[in-house]
């Protein structure tokens, strides 16, 4: 997906290309079969080529995916999630960023 969002379009051997540690050629055509399922991708045939194109933006896609991420592993719940990733032991967080993360919090809060 990354080298989709970075590009707008690619073919899979352009994938193939652009990935660092590349799986196989027929992984990466796999991939991409399962996502286009999956509506993540779709593709248009240019001269005998399939060349792939996202469905969503960027953003669109990390917002479903970290619901995903929270409702997976946190129970669905974005305290425990933020707990997590608040942990002192993992994460020392100056003031400046502690800042805009409770700016964050009432920018929230307003739209509610």
């Amino acid at each position: 997906m990354d080298v989709l969002f970075e590009r707008g379009r690619a073919t899979a051997a352009e994938i193939h290309a652009a990935l660092p540690d590349a799986p196989s050629y027929s992984a990466v055509r796999a991939a991409l079969k399962v996502m286009e399922k999956k509506g993540h991708v779709r593709y248009q045939i240019d001269r005998l080529r399939y060349v792939w194109t996202p469905r969503t933006t960027r953003s669109q896609a990390r917002l479903a995916e970290l619901r995903r991420l929270v409702r997976t592993f946190f129970d669905g719940s974005p305290e425990q999630a933020l707990s997590a990733l608040l942990d002192e032991s993992a994460l020392s967080l100056d003031d400046e960023t502690k800042g805009r993360i409770r700016a964050l919090i009432e920018k929230a809060e307003e739209r509610k």
